[in-house]
């Protein structure tokens, strides 16, 4: 096997453990292409990506263009001679021109089970949607969003009390692992493609903040994978007295007749509030607006809340 030489586009957390393998691999990472620099934090200070971090950490040439339609990187990458283009969340879509600029292409480590879940946000709506499993695809990068030929998959199961960030985390690991064994794969002339059956692809939109208000009217349990897959941004979230009340833990509870939206109970146990179709649920964990989170006592110690209450408004 010939080692590759390798061009990488990445930006978050996520594409880093993918960044790493291969640096440490038998390949070369020639050159990491991610967004611009932008203000983060409480603070909006100005701070590299995880994946430029990463890259400079090891010596690796950054190109950060503000769009890929800036006519210096493609000459830029071809001065590189590379043999593959690896793409993990890069976070735009990648022209033509620069996917067949590789001697065989560009592949990408994406966070699903394809065909389902095309898009930019498959870990979440795999939470959200209650799936018992997800996992990473290696497919090759095409046009068409998340279209091409699968190469490997690996899978994971996704437990009761799995949240967003610690499935992505997982699968950030899982897929950095995979992606190196399909590089060594094209290396060597062995590698494998199986074309994905459009016809039963799905689509993960874009999260938005607006999304993460609870509808009351929904069933406890499709409440509670919302906490867990808006987790930890946008957040679930809803209303007390017009104050804003971020939701980071719940259960469901008890069958109830009680309008939903409406308070059963509130007591060290938590908060027990009517959802749809005749369920509950119990908020266990929650941050109210401005202030650090916490569990349901320590909040009703300073703001108890009576049976009857309305949440949402």
């Amino acid at each position: 096997m010939t080692p590759l030489r390798v061009v990488f586009f990445g930006t978050p957390q996520f594409a880093v453990p993918t960044l790493e393998r291969l640096a440490g691999s038998s390949h070369t990472v020639v050159g990491v292409v991610t967004q611009p620099d932008r203000p983060s934090g409480r603070g909006h200070q100005t701070a590299p990506t995880p994946v430029k971090a990463a890259a400079l950490a090891r010596g690796i040439p950054v190109f950060q263009p503000a769009t890929l339609k800036d006519p210096a990187i493609e000459p830029a990458l071809r001065d590189l001679a590379p043999d593959l283009g690896v793409v993990a969340a890069y976070g735009r879509i990648i022209p033509l021109r620069l996917i067949t600029l590789p001697r065989l292409g560009m592949i990408n480590v994406h966070a699903s089970l394809l065909p389902r879940y095309r898009g930019a946000a498959p870990v979440h709506r795999a939470v959200i949607n209650g799936d018992a499993e997800t996992g990473v695809t290696i497919m090759r990068v095409v046009q068409a969003l998340d279209a091409g030929a699968m190469f490997a998959t690996v899978t994971r199961a996704i437990g009761p009390e799995d949240t967003s960030d610690v499935v992505e985390r997982d699968l950030s690991q899982l897929g950095a692992d995979l992606l190196v064994q399909v590089a060594d794969q094209l290396a060597a002339g062995s590698a494998t493609e199986v074309e994905q059956d459009a016809t039963a692809s799905t689509y993960a939109e874009r999260l938005t903040k607006e999304e993460g208000r609870v509808d009351w009217s929904l069933p406890a349990d499709a409440l509670r994978n919302r906490v867990r897959g808006l987790y930890p941004w946008p957040h679930a979230y809803t209303f007390l007295d017009g104050a804003r009340l971020i939701l980071l833990h719940a259960r469901t509870g008890p069958q109830t007749d009680a309008a939903p939206g409406a308070v059963i109970q509130a007591d060290a146990d938590g908060i027990l509030v009517a959802a749809g179709a005749g369920t509950s649920l119990r908020i266990d964990r929650l941050q109210p607006e401005g202030k650090r989170a916490m569990d349901a006592r320590a909040f009703l110690a300073g703001r108890p809340i009576t049976a009857g209450t309305a949440l949402g408004a």
